[in-house]
């Protein structure tokens, strides 16, 4: 299958196309800086999903938008916008089988960075209006909503003990989730599941369902 995904240089997005990769699909990733994946099956474009030129593609199966920015003054602008330039451009054509949305389980509780959160929100909502339009070609359009995931973003925290433990005390399982398992997800979701469509699924270790009955 030929797969686009954005945000393909490190995290999950890294993890994402190094699992498409493994199962010998045809990979192009877009990112704002240059690629870390050597493979013959992969071809990196260097640009801003925003603002830069986004190249003609023919052809793609499974579109995942992963690119994304946190408290930078952009979010709206590359985490929403951007993602819905690319669905528009490369999503609505007789090939497409999937279109997957990262978003963030911040666009449930509104925990986190304003506009980050609002950007979160926002494509969880444009997934929805995707799903309308592209069942016109039989294909899929969903959501990942993680929760924390150990990426090199989260440093400020995993680093610091004291507040790690502080957000270990708010989920249910005491952990975060791998970006390798979140790209796990995204094989399933695009590339397995033909039946679910117009979906956020939360993967928050059970952030989202802490609570402390006090008898």
């Amino acid at each position: 299958m030929k797969v686009l995904i954005t945000g393909t240089s490190n995290g999950i997005g890294k993890a994402i196309a190094e699992k498409f990769l493994s199962c010998e699909n045809e990979v192009v990733g877009l990112d704002m800086v240059p690629p870390s994946i050597v493979s013959p099956n992969y071809l990196h474009v260097q640009t801003d999903v925003f603002s830069g030129e986004l190249p003609e593609i023919c052809g793609v199966e499974i579109l995942i938008n992963n690119a994304g920015v946190q408290n930078s003054g952009r979010d709206i602008d590359v985490n929403l916008k951007g993602a819905m330039r690319v669905t528009e451009k490369y999503a609505f054509q007789s090939k497409i089988k999937s279109v997957l949305f990262i978003a963030s389980s911040s666009a449930r509780t509104g925990a986190e960075f304003p506009e980050y959160a609002a950007s979160k929100g926002g494509l969880v909502a444009y997934m929805k209006n995707v799903a309308l339009r592209i069942s016109a070609f039989g294909a899929t359009a969903n959501s990942l909503s993680p929760g924390g995931v150990r990426t090199h973003l989260n440093d400020h925290v995993m680093n610091d003990e004291h507040l790690w433990a502080q957000i270990m005390a708010e989920t249910l399982l005491p952990k975060w989730a791998e970006p390798e398992e979140i790209a796990e997800w995204a094989y399933f979701v695009t590339a397995v599941n033909r039946s679910m469509t117009a979906q956020d699924l939360l993967i928050d270790n059970g952030e989202h369902a802490k609570a402390n009955f006090i008898w």
